[in-house]
């Protein structure tokens, strides 16, 4: 990864980073993407306008180094090296496919509260909704509320989000995180097993949610969600679980083979 300052922002120069496949792939809910192309969003509501230059160069608009360095730069991810997960997928065929056609993907570092939040919201819902619901509570508390905040709220408060059965399960995230009962930072030091299991001793986090915090809110990637159409890849390509090039890189396939299928269905049939 390269940058350079210009009086417009940053410009970075990066390869296998696509912002429509990397914002676009369901990992975040706080982007949107604007008539000129760029993308706007936030993080820990840090806000920023995003646009592709060219097929690697990025411009972060109106952007100072020591931001970009201090935020930007982590949160996505521009120091990993993803050609070198790409090259090590190779060693299977459908991997090796799909990380061709997803190369873009990157996985960001997001904040743990927010995704938890954010992925209990997605239960059962589409990308539309999940991203009003999160702007209704953005727009309430003027960016997105710590737990501590939302920990003073009730189900019945929460109404205006419009979360449904969801809105229970953010009161109870919220009050056990804020009551010490459960502590995101010690979850990113525990084992995987481990840590799914204590993320599911939160009201409505199934092993898909847990992992999606896992993956995109701790950067474990190792984590696997599986939902339907998961399910459907590794019963069409992976009946004895995947391949041994995936290890310790099996939430990085996930992405890579989720973009695949669902853009190209006719290869699970």
């Amino acid at each position: 990864m390269d940058y350079r300052v210009t009086d417009n922002g940053i410009i970075v120069s990066q390869n296998c980073f696509d912002l429509a496949q990397t914002l676009d792939c369901g990992q975040a809910f706080r982007w949107s993407r604007r008539p000129d192309g760029a993308f706007e969003g936030d993080f820990l509501n840090e806000h920023l306008v995003i646009s592709q230059q060219s097929s690697d160069e990025f411009l972060l608009h109106g952007v100072s180094e020591e931001k970009f360095l201090g935020v930007w730069k982590d949160y996505f991810d521009l120091d990993t090296d993803y050609s070198a997960f790409i090259e090590r997928f190779s060693d299977d065929e459908t991997l090796s496919q799909a990380a061709e056609f997803a190369s873009g993907i990157r996985i960001l570092r997001q904040d743990p509260w927010e995704t938890l939040c954010s992925f209990i919201i997605s239960q059962n819902n589409n990308i539309p909704r999940i991203k009003g619901i999160i702007g209704r509570l953005c727009e309430k508390y003027s960016g997105f509320p710590d737990y501590s905040t939302l920990a003073e709220e009730t189900a019945e408060s929460l109404a205006f989000l419009r979360a449904g059965f969801r809105a229970k399960y953010i009161e109870d995230a919220a009050k056990r995180i804020a009551s010490h009962e459960i502590s995101l930072e010690k979850i990113k030091s525990m084992p995987t097993d481990d840590a799914r299991k204590e993320l599911m001793h939160i009201c409505g986090v199934g092993p898909k949610v847990a992992d999606c915090v896992l993956l995109f809110g701790m950067h474990r990637l190792e984590a696997f969600p599986v939902d339907v159409w998961m399910k459907k890849v590794m019963e069409r390509f992976y009946p004895d679980g995947m391949p041994e090039c995936a290890k310790g890189l099996e939430g990085v396939a996930q992405q890579y083979l989720f973009h695949y299928v669902r853009c190209n269905r006719e290869k699970l049939i």
